[in-house]
């Protein structure tokens, strides 16, 4: 491929607003090109490296006996009306209408679409189980895209769906799912680590989240130093210590603390450490209210409380919720005088905290020589806080660290949670109807670019594994003029494609030093420069990624190329 044939508008700065590596280099290298915010233009660069990982991932669905579809994008929003999803799923939904006013939106992904499917084509077990997955753009209006295809609002995604009349073949196909995106993931050149997950909006139980080691990741990876554990920051756990001190539990006390909100403030009024005040925090879950309770050095994960009530929709109760329920006004919360449906969950280092301070349930009141299994009846301990740096690992192997990640695929095991809503039901063995056990596993394939780029990235450009790299080889005569060069250049051309080598040919009018760079920029595996030395026979090769050259003949350069791209990665 000619070089002065392919669109690649390559620029010597990054444009203003471009702040993560990856972005910039991919705009500067004329990969991408914004059309509006969190919407890109994949040019042919990117779209090359894009159809060589679809390449990859169909070669490995292919392997368990997935079957590739594909399905509208624009779907009818009655069937997300029936899984409850239309009103839950939040603003990133796109609406739209029709010209009948019939309602429609942008899938954000496909269950329902699948479930339907399924629903109205399969009615016994005999034709279980199946395997489904698609390649297709996903629409997701996201309050702040940033950092170019890491967050868009239109994104590729590869999202497969599996359907089982039990768990038994769902656990196989889970399994054989995960080993595949491992395999996937390795093709690729990736450098990722499985964690524990939180299945979000999607639902379902077991989630395994594949998440890429960046400085740019937006989730929180936490891992223990010496085990295997790890999981997103929402999931994760550590080794519960108890740390109940043996002293006398003294008589609970009413003291009056006007202006007196804060943790900090409570802290300091009553001259004790943050680790001995009960932070109170109501929340709304599915309309209904929720008081959680941590200790005040410690925060609550809405996540994990959210997982345990199995809650769709969950936020933060207002003022006027928290005068209702709780009497009182935000600052003076606590597990006194509360309104009868309220639920109380307590985090279990909560019950470990002796003589402690909490909200009183009144204005400006709080309470001294708090024990909450003591003082207070109906709460249930659990886990309910963040963990923190430096904390056990649940394992009891190690302590956890913090790291940065990319999210790049999650995998699900949803169950019958959108077939029971959908019915889509078969009859089992007994003749019975019963709803399909299902899954659902995705890869964000734009992702993948960014994360890959912020990996294997240098302050020259990017660094394409030879796996999924838009061309093998970077053809570059220096000076096109020159008969010689542009001879040798030609029959190298041939010879490396006849090889099946893909080469890109800079044939440009373009001074040498402006092609170097652009090709340090585009970062193809290896370059070829055919130079001075091409009267000579000679002609220099290097290797993208270490920056190691090599001067060799003409004759020797197929057989030179061969041998360094068998050793790439």
């Amino acid at each position: 491929m000619k070089q002065s044939k392919m669109l690649i508008p390559t620029l010597k700065e990054a444009p203003k607003g471009a702040e993560a590596l990856s972005h910039k280099l991919m705009l500067r290298a004329g990969y991408i090109k914004q059309v509006s915010a969190g919407m890109y233009a994949y040019l042919p660069l990117a779209y090359r490296v894009i159809s060589n990982i679809e390449r990859i991932i169909r070669k490995e669905m292919d392997s368990i006996n997935a079957n590739e579809t594909l399905m509208p994008a624009v779907l009818p929003a009655k069937l997300w009306e029936e899984s409850g999803r239309l009103s839950t799923y939040g603003p990133e939904l796109f609406k739209l209408k029709n010209r009948h006013d019939t309602d429609f939106i942008l899938g954000p992904t496909h269950e329902e679409t699948y479930t339907s499917l399924i629903r109205d084509t399969i009615k016994s077990y005999k034709k279980l189980p199946l395997v489904l997955y698609q390649i297709q753009p996903k629409y997701r209006d996201e309050d702040r895209p940033r950092y170019g295809l890491l967050r868009c609002r239109e994104f590729l995604m590869k999202d497969a769906y599996s359907f089982s009349i039990d768990d038994d073949d769902l656990n196989r196909i889970y399994d054989e799912m995960e080993n595949a995106y491992r395999d996937i993931f390795d093709q690729v050149g990736l450098n990722y680590r499985t964690i524990i997950g939180d299945g979000g909006a999607m639902g379902g139980s077991d989630s395994i989240e594949f998440s890429a080691p960046a400085a740019v990741g937006e989730d929180t990876i936490v891992y223990s130093d010496k085990s295997n554990y790890a999981a997103n920051l929402e999931m994760a756990k550590s080794k519960y210590v108890s740390d109940k001190k043996d002293v006398e539990m003294k008589p609970l006390e009413k003291v009056s603390t006007p202006d007196v909100k804060t943790i900090e403030q409570v802290a300091k009024h009553f001259d004790t450490d943050m680790s001995n005040v009960v932070k109170s925090v109501l929340f709304m879950a599915d309309e209904k209210p929720v008081l959680v309770l941590v200790r005040g050095d410690h925060e609550v994960n809405e996540i994990k409380v959210k997982n345990y009530l199995n809650a769709s929709l969950f936020d933060f109760a207002n003022d006027e919720q928290i005068k209702e329920y709780a009497n009182t006004v935000k600052g003076y919360v606590g597990p006194f005088n509360l309104d009868d449906n309220v639920t109380v969950l307590a985090d279990n280092y909560v019950k470990d905290m002796t003589n402690a301070y909490v909200g009183a349930g009144e204005n400006e009141a709080h309470y001294a020589n708090f024990n909450a299994e003591r003082d207070i009846s109906d709460v249930k301990f659990d886990d309910f806080r963040m963990v923190e740096e430096g904390e056990v690992s649940p394992d009891g192997s190690g302590v956890l660290k913090y790291t940065r990640g990319i999210e790049i695929a999650h995998i699900f095991k949803l169950g019958t949670r959108y077939s029971k809503d959908l019915n889509a039901n078969v009859l089992d063995q007994n003749g019975r109807q019963k709803p399909v056990v299902m899954g659902c596993y995705g890869i964000g394939i734009s992702r993948l670019l960014t994360a890959i780029a912020e990996q294997q990235a240098d302050e020259n450009g990017l660094i394409w594994p030879k796996s999924i790299s838009p061309f093998d080889v970077h053809l570059i005569p220096v000076n096109i003029k020159n008969e010689t060069q542009m001879k040798v250049a030609n029959e190298l051309e041939k010879e490396l494609e006849d090889k099946g080598y893909d080469v890109l040919t800079d044939d440009r009018k373009e001074r040498a030093g402006v092609k170097f760079a652009d090709s340090d920029l585009i970062g193809l595996p290896i370059r070829v420069t055919v130079g001075k030395k091409a009267s000579e026979g000679i002609v220099e090769i290097k290797i993208r990624k270490t920056g190691e050259t090599v001067e060799v003949k003409q004759e020797e350069v197929v057989n030179t190329v061969s041998i360094l791209f068998k050793d790439l990665k």
